[in-house]
């Protein structure tokens, strides 16, 4: 008898074990289950689905073609048409909703299908609809036309050999304003003026990218050589020649 109720407790327990472990199981997969749809309705940033990107956020950057949605991290949205109630700049600081699609060779581009901005009474109205574009149409330099721009070496206000027979320049350095004259102000690797160079034009993108980037003060500067300053200004004001600015980025 002994034997037998040993037995019968040993059953008990077992199954009590087996009823404890399913139950634990259970409880797992739905605790599991809300904490992915907790997941997905707490991270913030671009929700993607199918190649196409749904975004939300507050504007901080808009100008040309170019928009600028911290929330929509990874992105430079491409609004390529005209939006309801004036230009893109009359988005700055109000919070819109949208979605694009970005095409392979520029991942980090994405180009708006449809944009709606909040009004006044909290709801969303659409100021724009389009299509996909292409980094074609843009002013923008792709990493690999970055490539085709020189560095020179030892550059100097006194050394025009090395700026005079080249088209396209890279130098590093801080923009001026001065009146009406903007400049760079080219530096070396140790931070000290060389020379500067007079910028007559400058690009949306090189715009959009310096607004974006307004906390920092040095830049890659990407600029198309234009004429040569002559020798006596050039030796007063250290100023080298005169160039069109394309790009602004770190590096």
């Amino acid at each position: 008898m002994a034997i037998a109720k040993t037995l019968g407790n040993k059953w008990y327990q077992a199954l009590g074990v087996a009823f404890l472990i399913i139950a634990l199981t259970m409880i797992g997969g739905v605790s599991c289950q809300q904490a992915e749809e907790g997941t997905a309705e707490t991270t913030e940033g671009p929700t993607l689905e199918e190649g196409k990107v749904a975004f939300e956020g507050t504007v901080k950057v808009a100008l040309g073609k170019y928009m600028f949605v911290p929330e929509a991290q990874g992105f430079d949205i491409i609004v390529d048409g005209t939006v309801d109630g004036g230009d893109l700049t009359s988005l700055i600081g109000k919070e819109v909703k949208g979605e694009g699609e970005f095409p392979p060779e520029t991942p980090w581009l994405l180009f708006a299908t449809s944009l709606d901005v909040k009004d006044d009474g909290g709801s969303f109205r659409n100021v724009f609809t389009g299509m996909v574009g292409s980094a074609a149409g843009l002013d923008l330099l792709t990493l690999q036309a970055r490539e085709d721009y020189v560095t020179p070496e030892e550059l100097a206000y006194n050394k025009n050999d090395l700026w005079e027979g080249l088209e396209k320049i890279k130098v590093r350095g801080a923009m001026q304003q001065e009146g009406d004259v903007t400049r760079i102000l080219v530096l070396d690797e140790e931070d000290k003026q060389i020379g500067a160079v007079i910028v007559d034009s400058v690009s949306d993108a090189a715009q959009y990218y310096m607004q974006k980037l307004r906390l920092f003060e040095e830049f890659a500067f990407y600029v198309s050589v234009k004429e040569t300053v002559p020798w006596n200004t050039r030796r007063r004001t250290r100023d080298m020649f005169h160039a069109d600015l394309t790009f602004v980025g770190l590096y």
